[in-house]
């Protein structure tokens, strides 16, 4: 299997929970290597720009606000097949279709809000080059 990059982001709700760690801990022991972290505050026309292909949504509006509304730690993971990997690790959008044992299972729940599933992960190699150049420039990639 290829070694290849993706982007995750532990979202506001995550880290509210303060399950940082434990996510961080459930990439590396599937193999996963992070490459890059950071901690950041996004704004509306931030928000906006990255989930830009929801933007005819109904949802997108409430997207926007939930990725506002407190810290996200978007970063890159690395390793063979990395995008399906992290993928599976996190389970289904809908935490409550989540299998146990995964991410939006065990730290998601209870859900009210679909946008608050503790992570999002790129779904295509495309999607992961394109994501992992909006959050991180080459230097920090190195």
């Amino acid at each position: 299997m290829t070694t290849e990059r993706t982007l995750s982001i532990i979202k506001p709700d995550a880290v509210k929970k303060n399950v940082l760690g434990q996510i961080l801990k459930r990439f590396e022991d599937a193999g996963l290597r992070v490459v890059a972290l950071k901690k950041v505050y996004l704004n509306e026309q931030t928000a906006g720009e990255f989930y830009a292909e929801h933007k005819e949504r109904p949802f997108f509006g409430e997207l926007v606000g939930f990725m506002t509304s407190g810290p996200c730690y978007p970063l890159v993971l690395e390793g063979a097949g990395a995008i399906l990997k992290n993928r599976e690790l996190m389970g289904a959008t809908n935490p409550t279709k989540a299998e146990p044992g995964t991410i939006r299972h065990d730290f998601a729940l209870p859900c009210t809000d679909l946008s608050a599933n503790a992570v999002h992960g790129s779904d295509s190699p495309e999607s992961a080059k394109r994501e992992i150049g909006f959050f991180f420039s080459a230097a920090e990639l190195a």
